[in-house]
């Protein structure tokens, strides 16, 4: 039996996939130090994936609603978790505590929804050959997080930098 490098690609692909995760999820909980850099990169990259969806909304059939519904609500939702967001000065460094409800919910929404549409050969091809690899659904769950972190983001910049300043 000869070694196959893509025959390894699956595994690697969710090992990633999970430690990625894994890593969101548990900046969903507990108390976080600030990291500024860190949030500015990260709103960068949001900021990306936003023109993508954007566009997406655009040149993908029935996309268009599900993108601005998705964006609407993580918005929303964002603005509901940074009202239950604890920030603090604490020995020169700013902390932050998060809802842990919303964003550990939206995250679980996200596995669930990359789960299903695994589940359902999406990612091998079968689905893509039905012409149904760009779901309107999935395109809405992923506005939603991208509105949800992009609001959350920009938002929990703003308070800290009213912490500074108090």
């Amino acid at each position: 039996m000869a070694f196959a490098p893509a025959s390894i690609q699956p595994l690697l692909f969710s090992g990633l996939f999970g430690w990625v995760y894994y890593r969101r999820i548990r900046g969903s909980f507990g108390r976080q130090p600030w990291r500024p850099t860190r949030v500015s990169i990260r709103l960068g990259l949001l900021g990306l994936a936003l023109l993508g969806l954007l566009s997406a909304a655009v040149f993908v059939p029935n996309a268009a609603l599900a993108v601005g519904a998705g964006l609407a609500i993580g918005g929303l939702l964002a603005l509901l978790a940074l009202r239950h967001t604890h920030v603090e000065l604490s020995d020169g460094q700013r902390y932050y505590t998060p809802n842990p409800w919303i964003g550990g919910a939206l995250s679980l929404l996200l596995v669930a929804r990359l789960a299903w549409r695994m589940g359902s050969g999406v990612f091998t091809g079968g689905a893509a050959q039905m012409g149904q690899n760009a779901s309107p659904l999935t395109l809405g769950i992923a506005a939603t997080m991208v509105g949800y972190y992009l609001v959350n983001g920009g938002g929990l910049a703003l308070r800290m930098r009213k912490l500074t300043l108090a």
